[in-house]
């Protein structure tokens, strides 16, 4: 259902969102003939939530486990931190290519998989132990969770350029999550 809008009211739609996105949020939109539109996904100003779903604690694949425990040792970084990137980034799924060019688990650009000597993004270990350098660097950089995490979202330039998180809506939103997740795997 991402990103379409449903028009309506009444308990019948509710229930329908609801049982299409267990896992999303909800935004509702009044129009000025008062008729209601909901969407998982916010498409301007007007839009406002109203639901938010739970964010689950899904793991990744159990194969993997070792994989971040042994990259985050190796990285002096706290695996918990590189499971909410990867969860957040591509759900887990090694063969993940975005919309932007972004690959594999940890969702490394060409051109960043290339700088940290990343030679098949869709290779997990290759991939984690990639994008861990390239964190562990932003992380030393820039001396701050939120901000590295921006960095690794929409470019160390933009974070330099700002002095602080870009104000991109879509960087916020990835910097809340990962940190939602990573608060979530650590307990």
């Amino acid at each position: 259902m991402s990103g379409k809008v449903l028009k309506g009211s009444g308990f019948f739609l509710i229930f329908w969102v609801l049982t299409l996105s267990a896992q999303a949020d909800i935004y509702r939109y009044v129009d000025e003939s008062g008729r209601l539109y909901f969407t998982n996904v916010p498409l301007g100003s007007g839009w406002k939530l109203y639901l938010r779903t739970p964010k689950t604690k899904k793991q990744p694949n159990s194969k993997w486990e070792a994989l971040f425990e042994e990259v985050g040792r190796r990285q002096g970084l706290d695996p918990a931190l590189l499971k909410a990137v990867a969860r957040v980034e591509s759900d887990f799924n090694p063969r993940a290519v975005s919309h932007k060019g972004a690959l594999g688990l940890m969702q490394l650009m060409p051109k960043t998989a290339e700088m940290v000597g990343v030679k098949n993004p869709f290779d997990p270990r290759e991939n984690l132990e990639g994008a861990a350098r390239f964190l562990k660097r932003l992380l030393l950089e820039f001396g701050d969770l939120r901000k590295a995490l921006a960095a690794y979202h929409a470019g160390p330039e933009a974070v330099r350029r700002y002095g602080d998180i870009p104000p991109y809506p879509e960087t916020r939103r990835y910097v809340n999550q990962v940190i939602e997740y990573f608060n979530l795997y650590r307990r």
